[in-house]
């Protein structure tokens, strides 16, 4: 699976063949037939124990003391690394493909992401980092518009080479707005 992993970073699915990923995985080809009874299956396989992995992990992170802006900071991380590791055609073109690839993304987001975005957001409210005045589907909603253009974003800092700085532009924007952040009044 790992070198499954591996190897989708860099080649296109329609074009990986078992061969290459039992060189790869130094394994026979039989092996492989054996266990998975085809590619389609080990990289869907993959897929799904790469998601399951995010997850855990993004769980772990929101179990910990951070702040909200850490939390964001790290959700535009993990997108952009997920990008590196799958690229948009890869994913797109596995998702439309593998329908159970698709249910089980479907599925996952729904009992796992909303959930956890919930959490991220009354945690925020809680700590006083989110306004009380916009209510959790508003801002579901919000995090929703921004996801759907993750992509394009992405491309456009692949496109100027500075994935940091977009990081923190999109940190400020969420979090700020495009007004200026109001500073305390000077006293003389």
């Amino acid at each position: 699976m790992q070198a499954t992993l591996r190897l989708l970073e860099t080649t296109d699915p329609k074009k990986l063949r078992i061969a290459d990923i039992a060189g790869e995985a130094d394994v026979s080809q039989v092996t492989i037939y054996n266990y998975y009874g085809s590619k389609d299956v080990l990289v869907r396989e993959v897929i799904m124990d790469y998601i399951r992995l995010k997850i855990r992990e993004f769980e772990e992170f929101l179990a910990d003391s951070h702040t909200l802006k850490e939390k964001i900071e790290y959700i535009i991380f993990q997108k952009k690394q997920s990008s590196k590791t799958f690229g948009l055609k890869v994913i797109k073109q596995i998702w439309q493909t593998d329908p159970e690839l698709a249910r089980f993304v479907r599925e996952e987001y729904m009992a796992k992401g909303i959930p956890l975005v919930i959490r991220l957001i009354e945690d925020g409210k809680r700590n006083g980092e989110i306004t009380e005045m916009l209510s959790t589907s508003t801002i579901i909603m919000y995090m929703q518009m921004l996801t759907n253009q993750a992509d394009t974003m992405l491309d456009h800092a692949e496109q100027h080479g500075n994935m940091d700085a977009l990081i923190e532009e999109m940190v400020h924007l969420f979090f700020y707005g495009i007004g200026t952040v109001p500073q305390p009044p000077v006293v003389s």
